[in-house]
């Protein structure tokens, strides 16, 4: 799954929003395998993502000053102006921002042209997600910076896997190994001592020390808030010290970079909490 969060509408009532992939499908195989009594479907919802500094103004134009009570990671029903909404606090970016799930598809246009009005005096349009605001805050793009190949321990997300606990889910087996076991490579947070970069990398970029490769770069970019080069590596656990130098080797150059914290920007989501 691509990015999952998981919204709960009602008391068994769950939607599985997501980037992509077939999500019907793979909840058709837990369900037969698991034996539960539920009922499949895939809602007729499309989500509208509004993000950055100014999203709560905009979001308080269109809601009242209640949207600011929402917390972050929770939902709530709307109807704005006879559309039906759900709102959540969530998103792909570490900005503040806001997810609109559609559930009247007939009335897109209407809501999309709300929107753009409402925050029309704060220069709002529309685009893209932002690779900088993503590297900034450590959040993760698949199959850059994880694949069906990465497990959570090698992306620092322990404290997400709940191993202690007599429920069986789907890849424990596995992840009780991998920690038994230990993991064999591990994300870091790289800076690289170079000119700014002119965009994202479009491909790996080898890690070395002393001429070995050990790992790879998976997203890098220049960010103008911290004016520095960004990346997120994966690289043999025995090099991921904090403080290490190690070697980023670019399309057609080398430059020296340094193993740091991440995220690098915002570490505790003060900006997207609000």
């Amino acid at each position: 799954m691509n990015d999952p969060v998981l919204l709960r509408l009602a008391e068994n009532h769950f939607w599985l929003s997501l980037a992509d992939s077939d999500i019907l499908l793979w909840a058709q195989g837990v369900a037969i395998n698991s034996r539960l009594d539920v009922i499949r479907t895939e809602p007729d919802v499309s989500p509208l993502q509004l993000h950055g500094p100014t999203s709560q103004e905009i979001m308080v134009k269109l809601f009242g000053e209640t949207i600011k009570n929402l917390k972050y990671y929770w939902l709530r029903e709307y109807d704005l102006e006879g559309i039906p909404l759900i709102i959540s606090r969530t998103g792909c970016s570490s900005e503040l921002g806001y997810e609109i799930y559609l559930r009247d598809g007939f009335r897109g246009n209407d809501l999309y042209e709300k929107i753009m009005d409402a925050g029309n005096e704060h220069g709002f349009q529309p685009g893209h997600t932002s690779t900088i605001r993503r590297i900034e805050g450590g959040m993760l793009s698949y199959h850059a910076d994880a694949d069906i190949n990465t497990n959570p321990f090698e992306l620092g997300l322990d404290r997400l896997v709940s191993l202690d606990t007599e429920i069986n889910f789907i890849g424990k087996n596995t992840l009780i190994k991998i920690k038994h076991d230990g993991i064999k490579k591990k994300q870091v947070g790289l800076i690289i001592n170079c000119t700014p970069l002119t965009g994202p990398n479009t491909t790996f970029w080898p890690v070395q020390i002393n001429g070995k490769t050990i790992g790879k770069v998976t997203s890098a970019v220049y960010s103008p808030k911290l004016k520095k080069n960004i990346a997120l590596a994966m690289i043999e656990i025995a090099h991921s010290d904090i403080g290490s130098v190690l070697e980023v080797k670019t399309d057609n150059k080398n430059f020296s970079s340094q193993i740091v914290k991440i995220p690098f920007y915002d570490p505790k989501k003060n900006i997207a909490k609000g």
